[in-house]
């Protein structure tokens, strides 16, 4: 009579937080590629929206350094509004990306990811550092139109390095911040408005065109919790040498970015029904 083998014991399927983490990064590496897969099909339109940066430095900051309206310091007024400029172009780049979400919603793409193992975080992860890394080839752009019009910019590869995190950091929130506006509105026509309506309100409330000592008292407190002020500051740091308190620009920048991505996660839901 034979006797019975014992079951082998069971094996836990959880991978462990390493594990887990190594999944999520993975998978938010594999939507930034097929996010820069549609930037190869369509490569004009980065040009295209490089030209408001360019015309920004070209008429503005050309004009307002030769009338030196705005005190800048021993800077000259076209390198001080250089890095805000860069921020600025980051800045349109990501904050309609909503639009892409509710057109994947109605194309009926967006069913189909959200029920794929990979996590709500990941998705939103991915379309905004793929936001960052479209933003980045245009900040390539209006980097060297700021060097062929003289701007004393920086050749010091770290500081170079610290620049592009800037812009993929920046980009990454202003483009959750489009998704989430995206999960409230749910329709490309209410986003378009109010993506237009609060995109100049973020520039002009910042320090990219002045310093915030020029500002009124209200205008100051709104520049201070403008998260594009802190990625100017940082770019103006690294770009330009001009006094800077990094380590508080990134940390911001970094506690924003991962709000935002939490906050685009939990309304993607919503998005999709």
């Amino acid at each position: 009579m034979s006797v019975p083998l014992a079951a082998p014991p069971a094996v836990s399927a959880d991978p462990g937080p390493l594990g887990q983490l190594r999944v999520l990064f993975s998978r938010i590496g594999a939507m930034c590629l097929v996010e820069l897969q549609k930037l190869r099909r369509d490569q004009t339109e980065l040009l295209t929206r490089a030209i408001q940066p360019a015309l920004w430095l070209l008429i503005f900051g050309e004009t307002f350094t030769r009338l030196r309206a705005i005190p800048t310091g021993s800077v000259p007024y076209l390198d001080y509004l250089a890095p805000g400029i860069l921020a600025q172009s980051a800045l349109f780049i990501s904050i309609f990306y909503g639009i892409q979400i509710i057109w994947e919603r109605d194309a009926g793409v967006l069913a189909k990811l959200l029920v794929t193992p990979t996590p709500r975080a990941a998705l939103v992860a991915g379309k905004a550092f793929a936001a960052g890394v479209r933003a980045l080839v245009q900040a390539f752009i209006v980097v060297i139109l700021a060097a062929v019009l003289g701007v004393g910019l920086t050749a010091n590869p770290l500081r170079l390095l610290g620049t592009a995190v800037a812009v993929v950091l920046g980009s990454a929130f202003f483009c959750c911040l489009s998704i989430v506006i995206a999960g409230l509105v749910l329709s490309r026509e209410r986003l378009m408005g109010i993506g237009q309506a609060i995109t100049m309100p973020l520039f002009f409330g910042s320090n990219a065109l002045y310093p915030v000592n020029l500002m009124p008292s209200w205008l100051k407190v709104l520049s201070h919790a403008n998260p594009l002020s802190y990625q100017v500051d940082a770019l103006r740091g690294l770009l330009i040498g001009t006094p800077a308190n990094l380590g508080a620009d990134f940390g911001v920048l970094v506690g924003a970015t991962a709000l935002a991505i939490a906050v685009a996660s939990a309304l993607l839901g919503r998005l999709a029904r």
